[in-house]
């Protein structure tokens, strides 16, 4: 468990002049009228960042969101529907992973796999042609399948499409999820693939450099905590990581219990090159949020 809250000092020095690094006025409908000439929130740029769109739907359109990711430095948005990426291409970002098949439905229930196929497919076939480097996966909900049998669906049947991700050269990650939380989009109870363990192991047994982890910190901090030994663990199986704040799935502010500058220092020391999605549900004004993570992360 990581627990080391900022003390009011250090959350105000963190804190301080948001709005004044992206050029935006705090609260005001504007994400993208400011001064261009504001210092972005990265400044280090060892992490390299992206912003997971459906977090921030409910706020900003993906036009405003790529604004956003701009003004702070960001490169990426993610989980974007492919008809939007040419708006990201207009703002110079990517799409650090794309999306796929829905995480209840996956490929440990044989009358779902064709499903899978179908959906990673295209996700794999739109991202080669972008040149998004991912596409998420997922195991799927239990449904009264034994973990052991859910294991060997899983098995067989990404590596019938992993081959075509080889082929395409994009990475098929399989997101480990939490079990434990019965809140909409904070947890999904009944979910298989809810430990780190479970999922690295399909992934050994799948045996391809295109089938890799996403490593959802606030998850795996829910299901296991142990976080940094996690990671220095399993760092040659990880393809993608996701942040947010424990409890709530919050910002990554001084109200969780997740200390993330050592957990990012980490991820620099493994030789880590991908992204690291913000994927927190705001529970305050969006663009300070953001800012607040983006520079919590920057190590």
């Amino acid at each position: 468990m990581h627990s080391g809250h900022l003390n009011r000092r250090q959350m105000l020095s963190r804190t301080a002049g948001i709005a004044a690094a992206c050029g935006i006025g705090i609260g005001s409908a504007a994400t993208g009228a400011g001064d261009e000439q504001s210092a972005p929130a990265v400044t280090k740029g060892r992490i390299r960042q992206s912003v997971v769109q459906w977090c921030f739907g409910k706020h900003w359109k993906i036009e405003e969101t790529c604004q956003v990711a701009k003004k702070l430095g960001i490169p990426s948005v993610e989980l974007v529907n492919p008809r939007d990426w040419p708006i990201l291409k207009q703002h110079g970002l990517k799409c650090a992973i794309a999306s796929s098949h829905p995480f209840d439905k996956g490929m440990n229930n044989p009358k779902h796999q064709p499903m899978c196929f179908e959906k990673l497919r295209a996700a794999i076939d739109a991202s080669s042609e972008f040149g998004c480097p991912s596409v998420i996966t997922f195991t799927g909900f239990r449904e009264d399948i034994p973990d052991d049998v859910g294991m060997k669906n899983c098995v067989a049947g990404f590596k019938q499409i992993v081959g075509y991700a080889e082929q395409k050269k994009v990475t098929l990650c399989l997101e480990m999820l939490n079990s434990r939380v019965n809140e909409e989009m904070k947890g999904h109870p009944g979910y298989q693939g809810d430990h780190t363990d479970y999922c690295v192991e399909i992934i050994k047994q799948v045996g391809s450099p295109r089938f890799k982890l996403l490593f959802d910190i606030y998850h795996v901090q829910i299901m296991e905590g142990d976080i940094i030994t996690r990671i220095r663990q399993y760092h040659e199986y990880i393809g993608h990581y996701h942040t947010a704040g424990n409890p709530g799935r919050r910002e990554l502010d001084a109200k969780q219990e997740i200390n993330y500058p050592p957990i990012m220092e980490e991820i620099v020391k493994t030789g880590y090159q991908g992204f690291v999605g913000q994927e927190f549900i705001p529970t305050r004004d969006p663009l300070e949020g953001l800012t607040e993570a983006v520079r919590v992360c920057d190590v």
